[in-house]
């Protein structure tokens, strides 16, 4: 097998859960430029409708379906609706995320239960029904995409000068758990040669971050800079494609060197 083969995902079939955001899009990209017959779902069809159209137009193959990942039936349908359309899943990257706890540490208990429902109850679901699809092919690959703070505590330094705050215990606690979540998953399915692995990106530059902010977190970091928009797209390529046919139950800091000081 020669490298560009080794990294290739034509003939592969891939779900990716979210995909109008920052790091989503990344992963569509990733997906459908190597080859992938891609699907992106959630429950903004529109706006995921949109980024298919600006793929498909350049002449890649991305579908559009919608979900809700806070409903099982929601999930199981979405599981029935890629078995009649693709017959198969090679590739699950779980990227869909719900912001819940819009006021942080002192938002209701209903605000926390909601965020836990949707990010860790049915980031268990749609696992489970994605992965069985894959036991039959013996093979298949199930990236998490977590966060730099699932490894970390707050930094207060990063938000010093700003109306920004990190006190965000939903997001904390339920991409921490994911870390572990990825090993067990990799142990249940590695019998089956599905392998789970977990990226954890650091902060993505946008637009609306103060400058305060952009200074104080890049300095946090090694390479002194937030996050772009092509920086996640080597790892998704790496984990999905049968480069990492042997590298399961990791997990990816991808923050520049943020978690490493």
């Amino acid at each position: 097998m020669n490298v560009d083969t080794l990294f290739s995902l034509k003939g592969k079939v891939a779900l990716l859960t979210g995909g109008a955001g920052g790091y989503g899009l990344q992963c569509v990209r990733a997906l459908a430029e190597s080859g992938a017959k891609t699907f992106i779902a959630s429950r903004n069809l529109e706006a995921l409708q949109k980024v298919a159209d600006g793929f498909n137009n350049r002449g890649y193959d991305v579908t559009a379906l919608q979900y809700d990942q806070g409903d099982e039936k929601s999930i199981l349908n979405l599981r029935d609706e890629l078995v009649r359309r693709a017959s198969k899943v090679d590739v699950l990257v779980n990227n869909a995320v719900a912001r819940t706890m819009k006021k942080g540490w002192d938002d209701s208990a209903e605000a926390f239960d909601q965020s836990m429902h949707i990010n860790a109850t049915g980031l268990f679901v749609i696992t489970r029904a994605i992965g069985e699809l894959m036991i039959p092919q013996k093979s298949g690959s199930i990236i998490n995409i977590g966060s730099m703070m699932g490894m970390v505590g707050v930094e207060n330094g990063n938000y010093a000068g700003t109306q920004m705050h990190g006190w965000y215990p939903d997001y904390f606690f339920h991409k921490g758990g994911m870390v572990n979540f990825t090993r067990f998953c990799a142990s249940y399915f590695g019998t089956h040669g599905i392998r789970v692995n977990c990226i954890s990106p650091g902060g993505l530059r946008s637009e609306t971050q103060p400058e305060a902010f952009v200074r104080n977190y890049s300095q946090r970091t090694q390479l002194g800079r937030l996050g772009d928009v092509e920086d996640l797209l080597g790892a998704i390529i790496f984990f999905a494609s049968d480069a990492s046919a042997y590298v399961t139950g990791t997990n990816l800091p991808l923050d520049g060197g943020y978690t490493a000081k």
